[in-house]
This record gives C-alpha cells, structure tokens and sequence, in this order.
C-alpha cells in the first residue's frame, strides 16, 4: 500500500532461506483477466509475466483463527470498539466469499493475531510479541506473514495510532485477506474504490467482485 491513510503494508516472509521483504504492489492499466488479477495479488505476477514471490496458502483441514492479540491503552473506548466491529465484519465479508477456508474468531492464542499499538510511525516497535513486527515501524496498517515451504504458519496485523478510525474497515478487510496470502496490491486507477488490494485507494470495505474470484482461486471450495 501507500501513503494513503491505512498507511504503507509491508509484508515480511519467513520462508525456508530465511526473511525477506516482499513487493507491496504491481503497477498495470485498464481492466485486467480474472486469471491475471488473482496473479498479481497472489504471487505479483504482472500480466503475463512470471511471479515475483512465491504462492502462499493456509492449510484448510480446520479454521483459521483470528483475534486481538494486544491492546494498547491509547486504544481504549471507541477506538477499541470500532477496532473488534471491524475485525467482525472482515471475517464474515472474507467467510461470505465462498472460499473453501474458514475463519473463526476466537480469544487467546490465534492464527491471525490483531495487534493495535500505540505508535504513530517514528519509532521502531519492540516487545511487540511478534519478532517479525519488532524492529520495523507502523505508518498506519501493516501485516506480517510467517511461512515456510509456501505454507502460512502464522500472521501478525498491526494498526497504530496514525491510522483514523474511519478507516479501520476498509484496513481490516485488506490485511485479513493479505493474510491469507493474497500478498500484493495493485496500483490502476480502474480498481480504485472496487478492489480491497487498490494500492491508491481505501474506498472499499469489502471484497468486488474479481477479490472474491481471487479468494476462491487460492482457496478452492470443496466440491
């Protein structure tokens, strides 16, 4: 993502070799195939071309769990509530796709685990409780995947205090799908408002209609 009031998205893998960082976002104009789309965001793949990272995916013989794994006190009151609303209607908006991979909310230890941190981007985050997040810093939203051999073992979302409350839907909604391994945005003007991976836009809070086909590409429903 970019500068945008959801702040910048970075993703870090933890893959076989070690970490690495990841492409935020594939620049492309006018309307792309249903095959190329979910390639971008899936492996930012630019149409026809080849992946630029590899394929990651969640194991779905059982749910993958979500919730708020810390809450600072800066977040407290209304912030917090808007916050858990948010994360609520992610998860049924994702859950709605069709997709043949199930979240489930859920308290204590998670898969997927909320963190809401009370910094505003100029200082490096430590003591997080995800080693992935200490050491970078929060701009707005940001979401680390944990992996190995293309197989997503866990995430961590954070959102901190420069991110409005009025974009928390719109914030929730993408980093829970990016969590899911849809890693990549897309920077075209044609998807601004219409797609929850528009790198220049936070206008959407749900999934249109080419996010859900990507959803259910990665994760095909059952039968």
């Amino acid at each position: 993502m970019t500068p945008r009031p959801a702040g910048r998205l970075v993703l870090a893998l933890t893959l076989a070799c070690g970490p690495a960082l990841a492409q935020d976002f594939v620049t492309t104009a006018g309307p792309l195939s249903d095959a190329d789309f979910y390639r971008l965001v899936a492996c930012a793949a630019p149409p026809g071309g080849d992946c630029a990272k590899p394929m990651l995916r969640w194991p779905t013989d059982a749910p993958v769990t979500v919730g708020i794994a810390r809450i600072d006190p800066a977040f407290l009151g209304g912030k917090q509530a808007r916050a858990r609303a948010a994360l609520t209607r992610a998860v049924q908006y994702l859950n709605d796709c069709g997709m043949g991979l199930r979240l489930a909310e859920a308290e204590g230890e998670t898969m997927i685990r909320l963190h809401l941190i009370d910094s505003h981007g100029t200082e490096l985050l430590a003591e997080t409780g995800s080693p992935a997040l200490d050491g970078t810093t929060l701009r707005g939203a940001r979401v680390v995947v944990q992996a190995r051999s293309g197989v997503i073992r866990s995430a961590d979302i954070a959102i901190g205090t420069r991110l409005h409350i009025s974009h928390y839907e719109s914030a929730l909604v993408e980093e829970l799908a990016q969590a899911l391994g849809l890693l990549t945005d897309i920077r075209n003007p044609d998807y601004e408002g219409v797609s929850i991976f528009s790198e220049d836009s936070n206008a959407a809070k749900k999934p249109g209609p080419q996010d859900v086909i990507a959803l259910r590409r990665h994760y095909p429903p059952e039968g």
